[in-house]
């Protein structure tokens, strides 16, 4: 078995990240849970990444990036607003059942972006933002550009997204027939 690549332990530090901060947030995650989950020191995981803040980056753009391909992959060939709809709709929902931390960061990281902007620091805000404007692109333009929808969408996402992390079970959380 060879050596691990720094790029590909990079990528392990990377979900690592993800996982803990999903579970503890932004000031309750520790570098060295990070590292000690990847199996690296903490100095070795500080030549991959300048700091926390950095890896706090990387977890969340990492997040918004996957549930957007998520959507994007699904609506692919889906003939019609209506089908590509349901396409990200089951997309979002096998998302949520086989990775809930890719979302659970997504909060961590919108509960993190309120408390940085309260301070004065908006790089957070704009990682957001930018993060969110390409997920409005990618499920408003298989819906024909309808705003409304895509709104409803990831408004209900949203909704799903703060009943898993309160801890509610998944049969309240599944959307209306």
């Amino acid at each position: 078995m060879g050596r691990i690549s720094a790029q590909e332990r990079r990528e392990s530090v990377i979900r690592a990240a993800v996982a803990e901060f999903a579970l503890r947030g932004y000031y309750g995650t520790t570098t060295e849970a990070i590292a000690k989950r990847v199996g690296v020191t903490q100095p070795y995981l500080f030549r991959l990444f300048p700091g926390k803040r950095a890896i706090f980056v990387a977890a969340l753009t990492r997040s918004m990036e996957d549930t957007r391909l998520a959507f994007e992959r699904a609506a692919e060939g889906a003939e019609g607003s209506e089908r590509a709809l349901q396409a990200m709709a089951r997309a979002y929902a096998r998302l949520m059942s086989e990775h809930p931390e890719t979302l659970l960061m997504q909060v961590q990281g919108h509960v993190h972006v309120a408390a940085a902007t309260a301070r004065g620091d908006d790089q957070f805000g704009e990682l957001v933002r930018t993060g969110w404007m390409r997920l409005w692109e990618t499920v408003r333009l298989p819906l024909g550009a309808d705003a409304d929808k895509a709104t409803a969408f990831l408004a209900h996402g949203m909704l799903i997204n703060t009943l898993t992390a309160i801890g509610l079970p998944s049969d309240c959380r599944d959307a209306p027939e």
